[in-house]
């Protein structure tokens, strides 16, 4: 009774701030919450019938059990899906996670705020322009008879590759596009972290005899190593999600080998073809998986002395 109570009497001294938090719980409740009860239809052989609900339908499925799952996992096209996407999404971590560490530690040396702010916004631009529009000018670029890539190879002697049609290039050029997509945001953070440094450790470094350079090693990245370490906790758990807007955007039927990923196929199986139960187990184990990762590397960086994120 007491605690009943006392419960009360919280609700009405922060009734207001509960006021402002509704609309926010009502919104993951209903999109957040509510479809997880669609989870269970990756564990039946879900038909949509006429004349009944989403949930009579699911309650008149036949239950399969793993079947999906297992058909994903030992089909010679889910595995070469799967390959793909981690190839693709590693790429992405070790070549793209560092990129916007660096345009931070360099802005962040840059003394002249009116060069600073051009560098941010040019860096920054691409972020805001759909990839349905980037792809387009990459296309234009690119393109073996018109493109501005055209003359370069003429000067270098050596005949017009096309890069979109490559299986060779089109995972490094999916690389370099989401770097240039995505750098200037995400150096953000970084450029968050490192303000937020005390000056007088540099100068503390400084009377030491330390360098530009053994600053950055012994005052700069240290600072910011929790947020380094944070964010790539939370990178390896999309490590299953290779970037569905680029590639859907720029591949074509000539690279479908090497750039058919999850979500690519989850598309194709579950929009074009209405396999709801298949693409809704693969879409489960790229959950899993994902959680997996991150509660992994979690682990990982608490033995390592870091903070983490849970």
């Amino acid at each position: 009774m007491k605690t009943s109570r006392s419960l009360r009497a919280r609700i009405v001294k922060h009734r207001i701030l509960l006021l402002m938090v509704l609309p926010a719980f009502i919104y993951l409740l209903i999109f957040r919450y509510g479809p997880i009860a669609g989870v269970s239809i990756a564990f039946i052989d879900f038909k949509a019938k006429i004349g009944q609900s989403f949930f009579q339908s699911i309650l008149t499925s036949r239950f399969v059990g793993l079947e999906f799952f297992k058909e994903f996992l030992t089909s010679m096209t889910g595995l070469q899906i799967l390959r793909n996407t981690i190839v693709i999404s590693l790429y992405k971590i070790v070549i793209g996670f560092p990129a916007p560490i660096i345009l931070a530690l360099l802005l962040n040396e840059v003394r002249n705020p009116l060069f600073k702010r051009v560098v941010q916004s040019i860096t920054y631009l691409p972020h805001f322009i759909s990839w349905v529009i980037l792809a387009g000018i990459i296309r234009m670029m690119l393109s073996p008879d018109f493109g501005v890539i055209v003359p370069v190879f003429r000067f270098l002697g050596i005949p017009v590759i096309n890069l979109l049609g490559d299986t060779s290039y089109f995972r490094g050029l999916l690389v370099a596009t989401d770097i240039w997509q995505g750098i200037g945001w995400g150096s953000i953070i970084y450029l968050a972290a490192l303000s937020g440094l005390d000056p007088q450790l540099y100068e503390a470094a400084a009377i030491d005899g330390a360098g530009r350079i053994r600053q950055l090693f012994a005052v700069t990245l240290p600072g910011i190593a929790s947020t380094i370490v944070i964010m790539l906790i939370l990178r390896t758990g999309t490590i299953l999600d290779a970037g569905f807007d680029q590639i859907f955007n720029m591949q074509n039927a000539a690279v479908l080998s090497v750039s058919d990923i999850i979500d690519t196929h989850i598309y194709s199986k579950g929009i074009q073809e209405a396999r709801f139960s298949y693409t809704t187990a693969v879409g489960l184990f790229k959950s899993v998986f994902g959680l997996s990762m991150v509660l992994l590397t979690n682990f990982a960086a608490k033995r390592s002395g870091q903070q983490g994120v849970v």
